[in-house]
């Protein structure tokens, strides 16, 4: 498979260069810097080679925060060849650090480290907190290291200090060179989206001219270009990712397109049939429908593992795909919804293999000896991003609006083995949740809700008999990216009608509980 990393952005556009020091946040950088129209792409600090940032053509780098310690002895560093481009650069904690590190300051342990929120007193002026933060002024921001500057590189100067961080912001106007010790990319530092665009369109220079309609115009283009008079099949799951990248290939080539729906029997109620009344009704796409249920189910049958439950159903997606497109008589390429987080969390900030969070079966999980060609059109863009191209190309908005469902489906929402009637167990539950949502008007509000069925029987009481009957759980989170999440906070009496709910209409099901736990330490998802 090619390099997961590999830029293929327009070199028309202005780009900023992000190096990934291995931060949780990292992402969030981009996010950011994408809300403004400029586009960005991150890749690993040791996949950044001379002549690979010139092709790319960055007006700026970012060097991200990162876990190590630059007094470690095997600790990352910036490639050297980054501070002799020419080009802004502005560090984010560990990247302030290694930055400053590299270039003839001091950086060292402290006593008085700083986790989440604090604030740093203002004691001058820059290009990247010129208009927003004024000398004299405090302001709040959120830390997250155990190291600091203690002595400056030369032409670098204090722009603002801390009590655990006496540099702070540090800038070297003449180099264009600024680095922060907090994060301004999170939202806990209130003006750092703001900070962040001063470096990008004040120091960089960028205007911010990357639009979803011009990504689409473009990308729409280079799928003609790739497939000529080739013919194409996409694996549609109908969510928001496959929705969007089966329309827009459709918009691109018509007809040399054919989706395959392979229906693992473990959607939520009623999905299968809208999918197939969606996309062959109001779209007029090409698309086969493969109801392999007892397949999945069988292969799932005593399988507890859910990394295995993962690789099993990606597995058997493939198989069932490629039997279905060689009766179509082959394709020549293989369309899929890859998003952009999935290509950068399957390479970690070292280059190597990223620590195995969750598969993604989209990614690296293709036969290797396919011949089929990838088309992957959203493989730059992040989900807020792909709901926007889906808006724009004029897809409904119970689909573009829908909340992420896995692709391994309910599978990874029944902890321990999968069967039939947990599944149709499950899927009742999960409908009185979504409904409850709805009714409340809430759905919008929140990223990801769902139902769990936990592997726990509990003792109950209905009517004059004892039960033994199993237990769920809810979960609804809010989010903007996926990458970080907190707990949606219902009120007690709508928990209180959902629990009623389901244990009085959901056979099988008589004790509710509400999972409180936010991302991190959590994933969204139980398995």
């Amino acid at each position: 498979m090619a390099d997961p990393t590999a830029s293929s952005a327009s070199a028309r556009h202005e780009q900023v260069l992000i190096l990934d020091f291995g931060s949780q946040v990292t992402q969030l950088i981009a996010r950011r810097l994408r809300e403004t129209g400029v586009y960005c792409e991150i890749w690993p600090f040791s996949h950044a080679p001379e002549e690979r940032i010139r092709a790319f053509a960055p007006k700026g780098i970012i060097l991200s925060g990162g876990p190590a310690s630059v007094n470690e002895g095997e600790s990352p560093k910036a490639p050297a060849h980054v501070f002799e481009l020419g080009l802004p650069v502005m560090g984010i904690c560990y990247g302030q650090q290694t930055m400053a590190a590299q270039l003839g300051g001091l950086v060292e342990g402290s006593d008085h480290r700083e986790f989440g929120r604090a604030f740093v007193d203002v004691t001058g002026e820059c290009a990247i907190t010129q208009g927003i933060w004024a000398p004299g002024a405090r302001e709040q921001v959120w830390m997250s290291h155990g190291d600091r500057i203690t002595a400056l590189p030369p032409g670098f100067r204090s722009v603002a200090s801390s009590e655990g961080a006496p540099f702070s912001v540090i800038a070297d106007d003449a180099r264009r060179f600024y680095g922060t010790m907090f994060h301004p990319e999170v939202v806990h530092t209130p003006h750092g989206a703001a900070l962040l665009k001063n470096f990008t369109h004040g120091v960089c220079g960028c205007s911010g001219d990357w639009t979803m309609g011009a990504y689409r115009a473009e990308t729409i283009a280079k799928i003609r270009a790739q497939v000529g008079k080739g013919r194409v099949v996409c694996g549609l799951s109908g969510g928001v990712d496959s929705s969007v990248a089966a329309v827009l290939i459709h918009e691109a080539i018509g007809d040399q397109l054919t989706c395959i729906y392979v229906d693992h029997g473990l959607m939520r109620a009623n999905e299968s049939e809208q999918v197939v009344k969606t996309f062959r009704d109001r779209f007029n796409i090409h698309l086969v429908h493969r109801d392999a249920s007892d397949l999945f189910l069988g292969q799932l049958s005593g399988v507890t593992d859910p990394e295995i439950k993962r690789k099993t159903i990606g597995r058997l997606f493939i198989e069932v795909f490629e039997e279905e497109q060689n009766k179509l008589g082959g394709a020549d390429f293989l369309a899929q919804g890859t998003l952009y987080p999935d290509v950068i969390e399957s390479v970690s900030a070292t280059g190597g293999p990223s620590v195995t969070i969750k598969s993604h079966h989209n990614v690296g999980g293709l036969p290797a000896g396919m011949r089929m060609q990838l088309i992957e059109p959203l493989r730059e863009l992040f989900k807020d991003e792909v709901r926007v191209l889906g808006r724009e190309l004029g897809i409904p908005e119970e689909i573009v609006g829908r909340h992420p469902f896995p692709g391994p489906g309910l599978a990874i929402r029944i902890p321990g083995d999968v069967t039939r009637e947990k599944a149709d167990l499950l899927r009742k539950v999960d409908t009185v949740f979504l409904e409850e949502i709805r009714n409340a008007g809430l759905y919008d509000a929140i990223w990801q809700a769902f139902a769990v069925l936990l592997p726990v029987r509990t003792v109950g009481v209905m009517g004059d008999g004892r039960t033994y009957d199993q237990a769920c759980a809810l979960r609804a989170v809010t989010s903007t990216d996926g990458m970080t999440a907190d707990v949606y906070p219902f009120d007690m009496a709508f928990l209180s009608r959902v629990s009623n709910r389901i244990v009085n209409e959901v056979r099988g099901i008589n004790r509710v509980t509400y999972d409180i736990t936010s991302k991190p330490p959590g994933t969204i998802e139980w398995e």
